[in-house]
């Protein structure tokens, strides 16, 4: 009787604890995301031709190559298209990236704006050729139009039209586009290390990552920017198995192929990989509550009773609530022998992780590297690198990015984000404490898709907005 008794009280408490929940969740007025982009037919035609023309030449950099002579060949357009920022903007040039320097009344709070300029190959077939820059029913088409030769454009226009006032910038200003982005190169390290022997230490550097998202969760309607304040590591692990190879006529229990096989079934079914939502999971959840159906008001905004069910439950629901969550463990390449009625002496699998801060670059490997010995398989780190340090959403820096959106994009909400990808933004935490990834342009399902991907878009209603965002920057840092 005393055991029914202690159920019946949980049991209780429980049902107290939801009815509170749900009185706090009734009680709290449901949000709406009213923002919309306005169009400016003008505006958006001149900057889309300038997208246009940037898009056109071919920038695919090449894992390992510097390609200097090549983006040389792309800085000549720029040097078309700006040519204020040419003639005004001290330049430096480091194997094909970019650094301009403008000088402010004040270098107390160095502003840093950034953007790559290498593209990802573009293969399949396309509606439009991927290097033609066509616009078309308000878009334009091609690979790098929205990553991120957009946000190169934007800023870089943003500085000539303020040029062309006549304005001197409050505090130092800083264009960052390196040409090694795609391809994890030394591009951006090169740029950060010749600020390093500057003595630069910039307050805000503003790189891709979040972006004004369409619907960032099945739910939460309209347009909401999603600002980027922590960044995961990655990493790449080669698993091999080793054997003495053989005839397939008389294959032996545990071929090289076979315990890989094991390693991925027992990984995926069994994964070592903790989830835990994070202050900035957290946050970000938080802030996307009130714009949520009832549910997802309920579960969002009463995350001190809910947060260990969702933890439990959303990576089994979606894979993007899984990288929320925990280090993800992709497997993307595998070698076998090179005859079909031969077993291989040695087969591999190649896994990509995305560390997460509460099981970091270390754990995570160390955690593959168990498993993998379960196995008899030999694990090899090709490259890696941990998380980045989060950004304090309540330092002046992020208050600024939040005030100059919310000034440019009126009933924007903002919403602190969790990326799951990668930035170059990374290399500059050596010299910053304040590197957030915010793109000033929307993003819908089309636009994600397409990045990395075939058919590759930005739509021109996007343009004007980003170039107003970067100037607003630029004048509210002082």
């Amino acid at each position: 009787m005393i055991a029914l008794y202690i159920v019946l009280g949980l049991l209780g408490a429980l049902l107290l604890l939801v009815l509170i929940a749900v009185i706090r969740t009734l009680l709290t007025q449901k949000k709406v995301s009213a923002w919309e982009p306005k169009r400016d037919p003008e505006r958006e035609r001149t900057y889309a031709e300038l997208l246009s023309k940037m898009v056109q030449y071919e920038t695919v950099s090449k894992k390992g190559e510097i390609q200097r002579e090549k983006f040389l060949g792309f800085h000549k357009v720029l040097e078309t298209l700006f040519p204020l920022v040419h003639a005004n903007l001290e330049k430096t040039e480091i194997d094909g990236s970019l650094l301009f320097y403008w000088k402010g009344r004040s270098d107390a709070r160095p502003l840093v704006l950034m953007g790559h300029q290498d593209v990802v190959p573009a293969e399949g077939q396309w509606e439009h050729p991927p290097f033609s820059g066509d616009i078309e029913n308000g878009r334009i088409w091609g690979r790098g139009s929205a990553d991120t030769k957009c946000s190169v454009m934007a800023f870089f226009q943003a500085v000539e039209e303020l040029l062309k006032t006549g304005f001197v910038p409050e505090q130092d200003v800083y264009l960052s586009t390196a040409n090694t982005e795609e391809v994890g190169g030394d591009g951006c390290p090169k740029l950060v290390e010749e600020l390093r022997r500057r003595g630069v230490k910039p307050y805000l550097v503003n790189d891709e990552g979040g972006s004004i998202v369409t619907e960032p969760m099945a739910g939460i309607k309209g347009n909401y920017a999603m600002i980027g304040v922590l960044e995961k590591g990655q990493g790449n692990l080669l698993i091999s198995a080793k054997s003495n190879g053989g005839h397939s006529s008389y294959p032996p229990k545990n071929s090289p192929i076979v315990r890989l096989s094991k390693f991925m079934t027992d990984l995926s079914k069994h994964s070592p990989m903790r989830s835990k939502m994070n202050r900035q999971a957290r946050e970000m959840f938080s802030a996307m509550a009130p714009y949520g159906p009832f549910y997802l008001r309920l579960l969002f905004g009463n995350l001190w009773l809910f947060k260990p069910l969702l933890v439990a439950l959303m990576p089994s629901i979606s894979p993007q609530a899984a990288a929320l969550l925990r280090t993800t463990v992709a497997p993307t390449m595998q070698t076998g022998s090179d005859g079909c009625n031969v077993l291989p002496q040695e087969a591999t699998l190649t896994l990509n992780l995305r560390y997460i801060p509460h099981q970091g670059m270390e754990e995570s490997n160390a955690a593959i590297e168990r498993l993998a010995k379960k196995y008899d398989l030999d694990v090899q780190i090709i490259d890696a690198y941990d998380f980045c340090e989060p950004v304090d959403t309540h330092s002046e820096a992020y208050r600024l990015v939040e005030q100059v959106i919310g000034e440019v994009f009126p009933q924007l909400p903002c919403i602190p984000y969790v990326m799951t990808g990668g930035t170059d933004a990374r290399h500059y935490q050596k010299i910053c404490g304040a590197c957030v990834r915010f793109s000033p342009v929307v993003y819908g399902p089309a636009q994600m898709k397409g990045m990395h991907g075939l058919n590759e878009y930005l739509d021109t209603y996007s343009l004007p907005g980003a170039v107003d965002y970067y100037k607003a920057l630029i004048n509210r840092n002082r």
